[in-house]
């Protein structure tokens, strides 16, 4: 047998071989699968299901507001935690609470997608969110900043008339741990978001078109820990930690 006729049989016993991977010529199929972050999805946990429902029924029906504070659980638990400051300083401005605990920023993406804010009317809106994602470890910090990132702008395109108040991420865990550090460059990331629309974009009036607020800064101790007398849990707040929260926001919304 000649060496010519052993090539043609190693090629033909080995065409996975024989043939290189092409790149493919399929735009579609090349197109990079964007981060869940950014893809709206409805909750499908049993226990939130309902408030789902109910924040979308708000958005729905309620009378045009001022004010609307959007987020996860720790803008929920200003109907727990948080209901007294909530009565005494946020409600008299006009004020609704659309947060839903453990969502992430897929979610009220698909919330916003479902029940638009636009008929609201809203002079202002305080956005919290995207702890969840990090906790949750659906996403990174550069997806879960994308994801952040992406809700401002839906809701400023949905509430042209407001100002977006982008709350920093809240530090989470009883002292500096890895996942602080994600935070941290988030917010670095979304001061420099602010800066940079602000340079192009005002709402009317000329006022700016997004703050941003370390509100968070305030929880942590000289040593980088975080008291139990703020957050019991190293990431909700306490009553004081809701009164903390209206010092800070409400001159703003004022």
């Amino acid at each position: 047998m000649t060496l010519h006729t052993l090539a043609i049989i190693a090629v033909a016993s080995c065409p996975l071989l024989a043939t290189p991977h092409a790149s493919p010529q399929d735009p579609v199929a090349a197109q990079a699968t964007p981060p869940s972050s950014l893809v709206p999805a409805a909750r499908t946990d049993a226990w939130a299901i309902d408030r789902e429902a109910e924040l979308i029924r708000r958005a729905r029906e309620s009378k045009p507001c001022d004010v609307l504070f959007v987020g996860d659980s720790i803008t929920q638990a200003w109907e727990g935690p948080g209901a007294a400051t909530w009565k005494k300083h946020i409600a008299p401005l006009g004020a609704l609470n659309l947060g839903n605990s453990g969502d992430r920023t897929e979610n009220v993406l698909w919330r916003l997608q479902e029940a638009p804010l636009d008929r609201l009317e809203a002079k202002h809106v305080v956005l919290l969110i995207g702890t969840n994602n990090l906790g949750h470890g659906t996403s990174d910090a550069a997806e879960t900043l994308a994801g952040v990132t992406k809700v401002s702008e839906v809701l400023a395109t949905q509430c042209p008339d407001a100002t977006i108040h982008i709350l920093e991420i809240f530090p989470r865990g009883e002292r500096i741990n890895p996942m602080r550090g994600d935070i941290c460059q988030i917010n670095q990331a979304l001061r420099s978001f602010v800066a940079t629309r602000n340079a192009t974009a005002t709402r009317n009036g000329g006022a700016p078109r997004y703050t941003i607020d370390a509100l968070g800064d305030r929880f942590v101790g000289p040593d980088g820990s975080i008291p139990k007398e703020l957050m019991p849990d190293f990431l909700h707040l306490t009553p004081t930690g809701y009164e903390m929260w209206a010092e800070a926001i409400v001159p703003a919304l004022k």
